[in-house]
């Protein structure tokens, strides 16, 4: 069956998203729907680099084969043995390349109809640089305003058990803001991937509904909130 390539990684006709890029490149940033299976993994892709840059590509070219072959051999045996004949992956790497098509030859010729994000994580990360700010200026804002410490957080919480559309920005980026601080049980994500959560959630939401979110300055710990985001709490009624 032949490997599709498309562009729209947004589509629901996908069974899964993977990310064949290394562990180190996935936690940067990724498709938050996606799970990671690299087909080279941290070590072996900076050796492969190394190898292709300084010394010799086609010798790089030969230990890759090797190592995407036996990495790809022990994914099908732990991740797709049990995958029925109607499942349809999308998969990505860094642009399109290798990596992707190589897990992607593989899966086609068993028989699953298998799609490739076009210029992969590059054409992804692209599109979220050029489309949360305009995302977010569709939005029609609700604050919730007051001191620190006065359960906003816990509010929010509430009435987003209650269905009420709500924009939790401190849940996104792991923080319990500016008086409780960090939490020590998880980092927070990374910038990238900070801005592909808030992006993934808004798109969610009915753009004819006021979205509730808590009044936050430019930053919630180490991360910086979208500018378009920043002005519309400020200029939104509260």
């Amino acid at each position: 069956m032949p490997i599709r390539y498309i562009t729209n990684w947004r589509s629901k006709k996908f069974s899964e998203i993977i990310d064949v890029r290394s562990p180190n490149e996935y936690n940067e940033d990724h498709i938050p729907t996606a799970i990671n299976l690299p087909v080279l993994n941290n070590n072996e892709r900076t050796k492969i680099g190394s190898i292709y840059n300084k010394k010799n590509s086609f010798v790089a070219k030969k230990l890759g084969a090797s190592l995407i072959s036996k990495n790809i051999g022990n994914h099908i045996k732990e991740n797709f043995l049990d995958k029925p004949g109607s499942w349809k992956p999308l998969i990505y790497c860094w642009r399109g390349g290798q990596r992707s098509k190589s897990l992607a030859i593989i899966l086609s010729e068993i028989g699953w109809e298998v799609f490739v994000i076009k210029n992969g994580y590059k054409r992804y990360r692209n599109f979220i640089n050029e489309n949360l700010n305009k995302e977010t200026s569709l939005l029609k804002f609700l604050v919730l305003r007051g001191a620190t410490g006065t359960a906003k957080t816990k509010i929010l919480s509430k009435l987003e058990e209650l269905g009420c559309p709500v924009l939790n920005l401190e849940i996104l980026a792991n923080h319990k803001g500016s008086l409780l601080g960090k939490n020590i049980n998880a980092p927070q994500p990374t910038q990238k991937y900070f801005e592909s959560l808030i992006y993934q959630r808004i798109a969610q939401f009915n753009k004819k509904q006021s979205i509730i979110i808590e009044s936050e300055s430019s930053k919630i710990g180490n991360l910086y909130l979208p500018s378009k985001m920043i002005r519309k709490i400020e200029t939104s009624p509260c």
